[in-house]
């Protein structure tokens, strides 16, 4: 299944708190951060940072432990546990992470105004026909983040990037809350589950947010191979969880993607201090 987990990064904003919080992260998340110009982005990519580490405790595992190296098209994964995928994203005052057993990819945005040009510049033709069913131009502005964010998640899923043109593949909005993607890029299914920020965080701004992540179905014999006879140097954890992570799959049997294999809400991550003040910044 994959997980996706949201947290606001404004609990940052304050320099203490930041400075405070780093050093419960990666040495290379540590290193992105420095690198970083602009200090909202590095509150964003410290609160992805915190997102990912709540990702991956389903696993008894921690960010702060992991060692990455970069796949295919440049895109970072675990050294020793590639099985597992992840995606990061952050946009205004929000970061999150998508994580799971498949290729996945996921995608934040606020939404704007005044951007309907981006639609008629760089979507498909049923794209805009959908963004202009509707007869409000705010209904129209929310559908048009809406393929945005759906777009974004399946150029990262993909490891494409922006090499690949926006025109070139087009969302199919679904009715039963599962959308598709028509493309040529390979012989693979692809699909994106939505969802809204959780009302726990009382906010006034729109925002929409994406997963999209490959369809097993027909590409597996059943079961859960994935982890079946695998050796999990560095992630002793799933032995005590023996397929936990997967018996949704194992119920699905591949024969079509099930909107289980999506989780149903986000998972809010929350952060704060220990009793001992600031230097014991606790990571979830």
């Amino acid at each position: 299944m994959v997980r996706t987990y949201v947290i606001n990064v404004r609990q940052f904003d304050e320099e203490d708190a930041f400075r405070a919080a780093l050093p419960a992260v990666s040495p290379y998340r540590q290193k992105k951060i420095a690198l970083l110009k602009n200090e909202r982005e590095k509150r964003r990519s410290l609160g992805a940072a915190f997102a990912l580490n709540a990702a991956l405790k389903y696993y008894g595992m921690c960010e702060q432990n992991m060692e990455y190296v970069l796949g295919e098209q440049g895109k970072p994964m675990f050294r020793d546990c590639p099985e597992l995928s992840f995606s990061l994203s952050h946009s205004g005052d929000y970061a999150i992470c998508s994580l799971g057993e498949r290729e996945t990819g996921c995608d934040i945005e606020r939404v704007r105004p005044d951007k309907m040009r981006v639609a008629e510049r760089f979507y498909a033709e049923e794209e805009k026909a959908w963004i202009y069913q509707a007869d409000v131009l705010k209904e129209q502005e929310s559908r048009m983040f809406r393929i945005w964010t759906m777009k974004e998640s399946f150029l990262k899923v993909t490891g494409c990037g922006m090499a690949l043109p926006l025109k070139d593949f087009a969302v199919l909005i679904g009715k039963d809350g599962i959308n598709e993607v028509r493309h040529s890029l390979n012989n693979k299914r692809y699909r994106i589950k939505e969802y809204s920020l959780p009302d726990f965080f009382q906010e006034t701004e729109e925002y929409r947010i994406s997963v999209c992540a490959e369809d097993w179905a027909g590409r597996h014999s059943g079961g859960c191979g994935v982890w079946e006879g695998r050796s999990f140097a560095g992630c002793e954890s799933l032995e005590e969880r023996p397929l936990a992570a997967c018996e949704t799959l194992k119920e699905a049997d591949f024969s079509g993607f099930e909107k289980r294999e999506f989780a149903p809400e986000l998972e809010i991550v929350s952060v704060g201090n220990e009793p001992g003040g600031p230097d014991s910044w606790q990571i979830p």
